[in-house]
């Protein structure tokens, strides 16, 4: 008895091409897919098994179309965690620590696998985000832009896809925590240094490629952060204190 096999549909292989490009980061989550025409030509199949494979895409849910044209990549993981869950989750007394302890995982394991597995180009950009954070000199917000941008590079490096998209659809709550922190902290120059400090010895671990080396160095930075938090909340205890007393006399 034979089996006959049958061969798979050309649209069904454009498919699982632009599925894998998507998981792998080549098309971004919120990216705008190539013209047609484009993608035709470097597949090098006709615009019709490309349409079709599109259409497929799209009944995954995996792309959507837009008003006044063009095919973009979802972000499931933001749609997600909507603004107002964000909005909850800051505001929430405890969610500065908490996120600092998902972070120890998420960052910590980042910077092992990217050690590991990381290529000469992930290295130059993980380099390259790392400078950029001493360019940003009195903007917050930008400053916590490029640190995010920073452990984004790390995670990229990872080749993990899971942690990939998970930290890419986290990036909103990632950065605003990445925010609050620094507001504390940088008001004084030895966290600053201190901070700066830790980063370059995450990076360097990372790039000469020492796992474990850098695990450590990303948790070691995490809990100095932590630590100094803890610390500076005391002492504006202590200033509230003081003020009361002060206004009692």
């Amino acid at each position: 008895m034979s089996l006959k096999i049958k061969a798979a549909k050309l649209s069904d292989v454009i498919l699982q091409q632009l599925e894998n490009m998507i998981l792998e980061g080549s098309l971004a989550p919120g990216e705008k897919l190539p013209p047609e025409r484009e993608l035709a030509k470097q597949f090098e199949v006709s615009r019709p098994s490309l349409r079709e494979a599109i259409q497929k895409l799209e009944a995954k849910g995996l792309v959507t179309r837009r008003q006044g044209g063009g095919t973009y990549v979802k972000n499931q993981l933001e749609e997600g965690l909507t603004d107002p869950l964000f909005d909850l989750i800051s505001k929430h007394p405890e969610s500065q620590f908490d996120l600092l302890e998902f972070r120890h995982a998420l960052e910590g394991i980042a910077a092992y696998y990217a050690a590991l597995r990381g290529t000469n180009n992930d290295f130059i950009k993980v380099k390259q985000s790392f400078d950029q954070i001493a360019l940003v000199q009195d903007d917050l917000q930008q400053k916590a832009k490029a640190i995010n941008a920073f452990h984004f590079c790390i995670a990229e490096a990872s080749h993990n896809i899971v942690l990939l998209h998970l930290v890419r659809g986290m990036q909103a709550l990632l950065e605003q925590n990445v925010l609050q922190n620094l507001t504390v902290l940088l008001t004084k120059s030895d966290i600053s240094n201190q901070l700066g400090h830790h980063r370059g010895l995450l990076m360097d671990a990372v790039i000469e490629g020492k796992p474990e080396e850098a695990r450590l160095a990303s948790n070691a930075h995490l809990a100095y952060i932590e630590e100094a938090l803890l610390e500076a909340g005391k002492e504006h205890s202590r200033i509230e204190r003081s003020l009361r007393r002060t206004k009692q006399n």
